[in-house]
This record gives C-alpha cells, sequence and structure tokens, in this order.
C-alpha cells in the first residue's frame, strides 16, 4: 500500500516542543507515525526560514526533527509563488501572511495529499480548506486535506461510542 504524502507546516514543529498546548502530545504521536513509515513527510524552505527565527535551544530542536524524522524539505518554486500568490489576490490568506499561503501552495504543486497545520487562524479553517481546493481545481491541480494530526492520528486511548 502507498503512503500518504504529507506535509507539516511550522506549527507542527513548534507543537512538537510545547508541553503545555493541548495539541502536544498529539503532534508528537503524528512524528511517531512518520517514523514507523506510515507517511511520506515534507516539509518546505518555508519552515526552515521560519524555524530559523525561533530562539535557541528551540531553533536547534526543531530543525533536528526534520533530520531524525527523514522529513524531505521541498525547495521554493515559480509554481508555488504564482499560486500563493492567487491565494493573496483572491483574499483566501492576508498578504502578510504569506508564508501560511505557501505552506498551502507547496503542498498543492508538489502533488502533496495533507498539510499538517495548528494554524487555526489562517490555514486550518472552515474558509481556506474550502477556498483553496476551489482554486486548485480552477489552476488546474488537486485538492489538497488541511487536517491536525488529532484527526489522523490512531488513538487506541480513545473509544467513541454511538
Amino acid at each position: 500500500m502507498r503512503k500518504p504524502k504529507i506535509y507539516l507546516e511550522t506549527t507542527m514543529f513548534n507543537y512538537y516542543f510545547d508541553e503545555d498546548r493541548d495539541a502536544h502530545a498529539d503532534t508528537v504521536k503524528l512524528f511517531k507515525e512518520i517514523q514507523s513509515g506510515k507517511y511520506e513527510a515534507y516539509t518546505s524552505i518555508y519552515v526552515t526560514d521560519e524555524l530559523l527565527q525561533a530562539e535557541e535551544p528551540k531553533r536547534s530542536n526543531m530543525l533536528a526533527l526534520i533530520t531524525e524524522y527523514n522529513i524531505t524539505v521541498l525547495p521554493a518554486s515559480d509554481e508555488a509563488d504564482i499560486l500563493a500568490d492567487i491565494y493573496i489576490d483572491e483574499r483566501i490568506i492576508s498578504d502578510t501572511h504569506r508564508y501560511d499561503s505557501l505552506h498551502i501552495a507547496v503542498t498543492t504543486t508538489n502533488d502533496l495529499e495533507y498539510i499538517f497545520s495548528l494554524n487555526f487562524k489562517h490555514i486550518n479553517k472552515i474558509k481556506t480548506k474550502t477556498m483553496t481546493s476551489l482554486i486548485n481545481i480552477r489552476e488546474g491541480y488537486k485538492p489538497i486535506v488541511i487536517a491536525s494530526p488529532m484527526e489522523a492520528i490512531e488513538n487506541e486511548e480513545k473509544q467513541y461510542r454511538r
């Protein structure tokens, strides 16, 4: 069976080390599922640019996750820049949050299936999910799934009843 191709946006690296956040444990579980071979994981030069802005030692720790979990870093591309500009021009994401539009565009232009994000202000929200899918289809791309780690991880501890 083919592994799903996933993109890890910047918040995923932050939450890995932020033990006070509710999603910390589920984020770590997602990284463990990557390590076990469940997913083929990617991030981008845009994420590493953002991680480089963090204070030490968190910066080095977050960057080390890329190597530790064998995450492929995708380069910048004109194709992603153009698609990110369309998201901004269509007012899906503000131009003051260009990296957020670039994360979605890189996921799309590299034919990945999922982007995992805990950025509920600009990326992981209904408007962004709906409108980027419509734009992607209009521009000749496949829609992508924007999700949080809580939606994807295998969680044996929680049993939901009907």
